[in-house]
């Protein structure tokens, strides 16, 4: 049985978007130059033929692999959420007790992280530190640089 991830909505519609656009836009593109690159003759000596078919199995390998993280995904909807505690979804402002300056992450799923961003893994030392607690709270956090501890400013869900 494969394993489920949780991911937002907003992510989940990202990948059915980009699903379809592959579907609908990148792979016919890819089957008319592979047609017009067989009018081109010999084959075994046709680099634009060869170049086709191997974006061809790119693509489809990509298709394959967002119509298993699609069937996968546990859409969490942050709009159903209290706000009273820090959950999946949340965006939460802190400040850096060290440095007294602010910062603001977002809580997702691993396939949608990206900390330039301000978006990150559930299962990052960070998210793992701040989940269930409270506006107000003071939270040490263990990172690869060595010890961070923030306090929770504010908590919101999109």
């Amino acid at each position: 049985m494969t394993k489920s991830f949780p991911v937002t909505k907003e992510g989940y519609e990202r990948m059915i978007k980009e699903l379809k656009r592959l579907k609908s836009v990148e792979r016919p593109s890819n089957i008319k130059a592979i047609e017009e690159a067989r009018g081109h003759g010999d084959l075994s000596e046709n680099a634009e033929y060869h170049a086709a078919k191997e974006k061809q199995s790119f693509l489809q390998g990509k298709i394959m692999e967002l119509e298993d993280k699609i069937a996968r995904a546990q859409v969490i909807d942050v709009s159903k959420i209290c706000e009273e505690k820090v959950v999946f979804g949340a965006t939460v402002k802190l400040l850096d007790i060290n440095t007294d300056s602010e910062v603001i992450y977002r809580i997702v799923g691993d396939t949608e992280s990206d900390i330039k961003l301000g978006k990150i893994s559930i299962f990052s030392p960070i998210a793992k530190a701040l989940i269930g607690k409270c506006t107000g709270d003071c939270v040490e956090i263990h990172v690869p640089k060595g010890r961070k501890e923030f306090e929770i400013l504010d908590i919101k869900y999109k």
